[in-house]
């Protein structure tokens, strides 16, 4: 492997590598070896466009750039030398002649590349005295995306993006030299299933998203790390919120499952987190207290062991792993067969949308439910988690348990119900269509009572009885039962995954 010299320190890089990729597989780029960039991105082809990532290689008369220039073993390579430093204010300075100095109205102010470099790397003043060019304003590209074409710096990744990736190719640059623009080719609309991703890596505020412009300043965000639910994918993501809302999901990148992407679907179903909730404990259709609805469950479990009635459990593969262990576990108290569960089913792309869409249905299979549309014949009390098995396979039962985010036929049938917490309102982990556990971080609290699923059925087991399950639930002391007890998931608990995830053994 060749050992390139960046600013005096040596480093061994993978052969093939250009000087950019090399600093960005070293997980040193902005962080430790700065060299500012625009049209460069880790996932798209090189464009080269932007010259911002100039740098000066020891024998080479000419400063390279540094995302195009291949590695070579004993390069020297520096990134603070005065030409550097003088070529970056240049192109700084080319790059802001026509854009507007609409910062404070701007909707990427806080998180944006141009603002913070023309800060770092920028000249102290503009020299020109001409008017900037004009140019479109709040332009609509399509559903989900508003074009600033002023703002626009030209580095193309949005149009290399649209051809490589969904590979629609709906954007382009037409015209030459200063009258080059960024357009939609005629006739075509920003409408493919990954259009906002474009807002994303665009690093000015040229492209942004409809759904979260003019929202809230950034600055007000925080952001928590978690898991994308809509499909068995397990897509990476960041969750910005702020005062308990949830204001927009971000691609967080893991290249092991989604890169740096996610599809629009799985972007906006934070707004789900509040729609259809169930958010009321029933005993018989009557709204009751928590409590009270937790001893009717507990009661009406007891009596059904005691009088040797069938028990049945049904899985919902948007459980999380630590509450599907706790479900395994009262069901083997009670004494119970493994537990079913249905997986709802859709379309899919070869890029990160599955079939499954819900994303835990491997961690279901791991603990031995047994996947099915029908409950049987045998059960006459059920547990059930969630709503994916359709109403009519529970005709047959008795007696229904039903412990759900959303409100749905089910819950007009139920002898119980209890609101459950969201995966965006607890911690737990998730077991995507590759087997890998990642993660998730509560992210909002409700505005209801609820709590977790596994939570809720260790209440339950309590009150019915059961030997040893009074303890304080306490879901990573429950994740870490589940790594002993469950060969797959051997050594692997929340303690120990980290934000890359960790493959099932």
């Amino acid at each position: 492997m060749p050992i390139i010299s960046i600013d005096g320190t040596e480093y061994e890089v993978a052969e093939g590598r250009t000087v950019l990729q090399a600093i960005d597989d070293l997980g040193l780029l902005m962080s430790g070896v700065e060299i500012p960039h625009y049209c460069w991105h880790p996932k798209l082809p090189i464009d080269g466009s932007c010259r911002m990532c100039q740098v000066e290689i020891e024998g080479m008369p000419k400063l390279q750039i540094a995302c195009n220039t291949p590695v070579k073993d004993e390069m020297v390579v520096n990134t603070t030398s005065e030409r550097v430093q003088k070529a970056q204010r240049g192109v700084m300075e080319l790059l802001l002649i026509n854009h507007p100095l609409d910062c404070p109205i701007c909707d990427q102010a806080g998180e944006c590349k141009l603002q913070d470099f023309a800060f770092d790397y920028g000249m102290p003043g503009a020299r020109t005295e001409e008017p900037r060019r004009p140019a479109k304003k709040a332009s609509d590209l399509g559903p989900t995306i508003v074009f600033d074409q002023e703002r626009c710096i030209l580095c193309r990744r949005c149009v290399r993006f649209c051809r490589e990736i969904p590979k629609t190719g709906e954007l382009g640059v037409f015209d030459r030299g200063d009258r080059s623009l960024l357009e939609l080719f005629p006739g075509s609309k920003l409408d493919n299933p990954y259009s906002m991703n474009v807002a994303d890596i665009c690093p000015v505020g040229a492209l942004t998203t409809k759904d979260f412009r003019f929202k809230i300043r950034v600055w007000f965000l925080d952001d928590v790390e978690s898991v994308c639910d809509q499909c068995s994918n397990g897509c990476n993501i960041y969750a910005s919120r702020s005062n308990n809302r949830i204001y927009r999901y971000l691609p967080r990148r893991n290249d092991a499952v989604n890169d740096t992407w996610i599809c629009d679907h799985g972007r906006l179903s934070h707004k789900r987190i509040t729609e259809n909730r169930l958010s009321e404990p029933k005993v018989a259709r009557k709204t009751t207290t928590y409590t009270t609805a937790l001893q009717s469950a507990g009661e009406l479990v007891r009596e059904a062991r005691e009088a040797g009635k069938g028990i049945l459990g049904v899985a919902s593969p948007f459980a999380s792993n630590e509450d599907l262990f706790v479900l395994c576990e009262l069901l083997e108290a009670l004494g119970a067969g493994p537990g079913v569960f249905s997986v709802p089913r859709g379309a899919a792309d070869d890029i990160l949308i599955k079939a499954e869409k819900a994303p835990n249905a491997n961690g279901a299979r791991a603990l031995g439910f047994v996947e099915s549309d029908v409950a049987g014949d045998a059960a006459e009390l059920a547990i059930v988690l969630g709503h994916t098995l359709e109403p009519a396979a529970l005709d047959g039962i008795e007696t229904l348990i039903l412990i759900d985010t959303e409100d749905s036929a089910l819950a007009e049938k139920a002898a119980v119900v209890l609101p459950a917490r969201s995966f965006a309102q607890k911690e737990g982990s998730f077991t995507n269509h590759a087997n890998r556990v990642q993660v998730f971080q509560p992210i909002v609290e409700p505005s209801f009572e609820a709590l977790a699923e596994g939570e809720i059925l260790q209440r339950i087991g309590a009150a019915a009885g059961l030997a040893d399950w009074n303890e304080k639930y306490d879901v990573r002391e429950v994740s870490k039962r589940l790594s002993e007890s469950v060969a797959a998931f051997g050594g692997i608990h929340l303690g120990n995954i980290d934000d890359q995830g960790r493959e099932l053994s």
